[in-house]
């Protein structure tokens, strides 16, 4: 039912396939409007649902996607896993860039539709994994790649996927996350390895309209041990 709703309101007022600005590779089915789309979804499902995250690409993102984009040779034959995907901007990226496979993580089932339907709009395959992942250790296998798109944005989200991040790098994997400054980061337990400079008129998520500088980061080797 939920691929069926996103796909209607594709076609009417709510979602428009969208070149993604940052990563024009990708084109996305975006919200002009979140918040009316997600009082849109309300009024047709009849009960409450969780805000339409998936409907923005989140500044975070753009910045993993555009950096996996540049560099395929760190994808190129693993296995990804995209924690938090949202709108599944970075897991199509990985997709493209030439990883072996493609699994992309979220815990709002609207979020998993987007991502089907994002995936196809892109041509790539991407697998769609419901629920909370993070405590699950045999999701990240040694010499996997997990990415985070924009995952700090508030205090218990933060400290759990911070866990999760440090775990999947000691069990041997490549871990990078993108930050446009988020409060709830710890920035002494990572390193960047790649900044950006992002035009602040880019479409976006509202929240992001200032932000005008972006980084990927790695977890410091030592930060898992603190």
């Amino acid at each position: 039912m939920l691929g069926p709703l996103l796909e209607s309101e594709a076609t009417a007022d709510g979602l428009h396939l969208t070149e993604v600005a940052f990563v024009p590779e990708i084109r996305l089915y975006l919200a002009g409007d979140a918040i009316l789309l997600g009082a849109r979804i309300e009024a047709t499902v009849g009960h409450r649902v969780a805000p339409p995250f998936w409907a923005d690409a989140w500044v975070g993102g753009r910045a993993v996607a555009r950096y996996v984009l540049d560099h395929p040779d760190q994808l190129a034959g693993r296995r990804v896993l995209d924690v938090a995907s949202g709108s599944g901007l970075v897991a199509v990226a990985a997709a493209l860039a030439g990883a072996a496979s493609v699994t992309a993580n979220d815990i709002d089932p609207y979020a998993l539709a987007a991502i089907a339907l994002n995936a196809r709009a892109n041509g790539v395959t991407v697998d769609v994994r419901a629920g909370d992942v993070l405590d699950m250790l045999d999701m990240v296998g040694t010499d996997d790649v997990v990415l985070a798109g924009d995952v700090f944005y508030n205090a218990e989200a933060a400290t759990r996927m911070l866990a999760f991040l440090h775990r999947a790098q000691a069990r041997g994997a490549h871990v990078l996350v993108g930050d446009p400054g988020r409060p709830h980061l710890p920035r002494h337990r990572f390193e960047p390895v790649a900044e950006y400079q992002y035009p602040a008129s880019t479409n976006g998520a509202p929240q992001d309209a200032q932000i005008t500088r972006v980084q990927v980061l790695r977890p410091t080797r030592a930060a898992g041990n603190h």
